[in-house]
């Protein structure tokens, strides 16, 4: 088994198990729940704070085929499982302190024209 780091390995994979962001977490959630998402997101804040975490499990959420009544994502179907492993074509996650140069906005706008197969 490859190596993953802990932070990795037991990030949560549903908003229930986010700590500490309920704010953030509750209007994520009902944003999901009632249908009335967002176009974009930003998310904010020091390192370590759970913007990641948050920003893939609304991700999952999103695309969850099995979504749960209170907006948790499945994490059995296709799609939470391709977003698990990091192997989804409906997520591209972009570290924003690492890619901040004009090429990188490119390279991310070639990707985001692919699309979905099938």
């Amino acid at each position: 088994m490859a190596y993953q780091s802990l932070y990795r390995r037991y990030r949560p994979q549903r908003f229930g198990e986010i700590r500490g962001q309920r704010h953030v977490v509750s209007a994520l959630q009902n944003a999901v729940v009632k249908g009335e998402v967002g176009h974009a997101y930003l998310f904010h804040g020091p390192r370590g704070t759970g913007k990641t975490t948050s920003a893939r499990v609304l991700a999952k959420a999103l695309n969850c085929e099995n979504l749960g009544p209170e907006g948790e994502p499945c994490g059995e179907c296709e799609s939470c499982v391709a977003i698990e492993q990091g192997r989804s074509f409906d997520l591209h996650e972009l570290d924003a302190a690492s890619n901040n140069k004009v090429e990188d906005m490119r390279d991310l706008l070639a990707k985001v024209n692919l699309g979905t197969p099938g």
